[in-house]
């Protein structure tokens, strides 16, 4: 059995992560073990109760700022790399825990397995600093599974091998897939559904945040039947602007930040999701959600150019035109909801771990050989 270590950080490392591990555990030939670096607490618990996940190693989070987390989960993982020889250690997406995991792989000399490889604005300033990070991540990576054509096509200009690509989908649709048959996500509400709002990214706070909740709160003015629900991120810097602009709004409804089955249900009932979230990008196509992103350039083109999703940036006019056009133009809005999802079908996981094992057998036959 080849031992493989899945390092998960953040939510949507686990999300994204959660069924590769659940197809490799029912391999014949893999022995998947689970570490969890210790971010995000007792939501990344949640998280991984929810997909029926128990870490097989948990780390202890040192301090608070970034730089003691990361001296910490490098101290850590190198402790673990150095008890245990893995075939593999997989990282995914463009996390500090991802890049951590990566180097400390690295300098092991096991192979790094890279799930959602390939993805680029070429700015290194949005997102920051995901985009340094995946960039790194890649150039330390064997084995590059990229979502999509165009992030495979990203990975061989950057002089990646060929041979060291493989266009998979993404697994978050495995997930999605995974959530609505064991928890019964599915569309509850009839008739149009709500607004749903999401904003986080570093690079949009202050007066962006500003200009989208006077956004919001023109379309909420003009539509009083619509209902607009606002999970709001946990950050002082977004939590104030958007409680002073939007707080007294009858239709418009502000949570606290929802856990993954609970945005998985508030993406099947709503109309339309307003959001810089990359992750969302990838979801709400699943149930055919029309997309409005709160950003300038995207490392997830392939949605804009499916025709789910559009490009609207954080200026109140362009928002406010945006969303009266898909409220009046049935047909334009029946157009995105119909795109369907280009990041994938379902069985991601399913070739990454077929590829895997594949490449496993190889390097062990080549060993044998030598």
């Amino acid at each position: 059995m080849e031992r493989i270590l899945l390092i998960s950080g953040t939510r949507p490392e686990i999300i994204k992560l959660a069924p590769l591990y659940h197809t490799l555990r029912a391999s014949e030939w893999a022995r998947p073990e689970w570490l969890h670096t210790g971010q995000h607490g007792d939501m990344a618990a949640q998280m991984l109760d929810g997909f029926d996940i128990q870490p097989d190693i948990s780390l202890e989070r040192q301090g608070s700022s970034l730089l003691d987390f990361s001296t910490g989960a490098r101290t850590q993982i190198d402790a673990v790399l150095q008890r245990q020889r893995y075939s593999a250690v997989v990282v995914q997406g463009d996390t500090e825990s991802a890049f951590i995991g990566a180097l400390t792989a690295f300098y092991h000399q096991v192979p790094v397995a890279h799930v959602e490889a390939g993805l680029r604005t070429y700015n290194l300033g949005r997102p920051f600093p995901e985009e340094g990070l995946r960039q790194m991540i890649g150039r330390i990576a064997r084995a590059h599974f990229a979502p999509t054509q165009g992030a495979g096509d990203a990975l061989r200009a950057e002089g990646v091998p060929a041979e060291r690509i493989w266009i998979t989908g993404n697994t978050v649709v495995d997930a999605q897939q995974w959530v609505c048959q064991h928890r019964g996500i599915h569309r509850r509400v009839s008739g149009r559904g709500h607004l749903l709002v999401t904003m986080h990214r570093r690079e949009n706070w202050g007066s962006d945040i500003e200009d989208v909740c006077r956004a919001i709160a023109t379309i909420a003015k003009e539509d009083p039947g619509l209902n607009v629900l606002f999970p709001v991120h946990l950050n002082p810097v977004v939590r104030e602007p958007v409680f002073r602009l939007l707080g007294d709004l009858p239709n418009v409804k502000l949570t606290d930040p929802l856990n993954y089955l609970e945005m998985q249900q508030a993406l099947a009932d709503a109309w339309v999701v307003l959001t810089d979230s990359g992750g969302l990008q990838e979801e709400a196509p699943t149930f055919g959600v029309p997309l409005l992103v709160l950003r300038e350039e995207t490392e997830r083109p392939e949605a804009v150019e499916a025709g789910c999703a559009i490009l609207v940036g954080t200026k109140t006019s362009a928002i406010v035109q945006a969303l009266r056009r898909l409220a009046q133009d049935q047909l334009a809005y029946r157009r995105m909801q119909r795109a369907g999802n280009p990041f994938g079908d379902g069985t991601a996981a399913r070739r990454i771990a077929d590829q895997m094992a594949v490449e496993l057998d190889a390097r062990s036959s080549s060993r044998k050989g030598a």
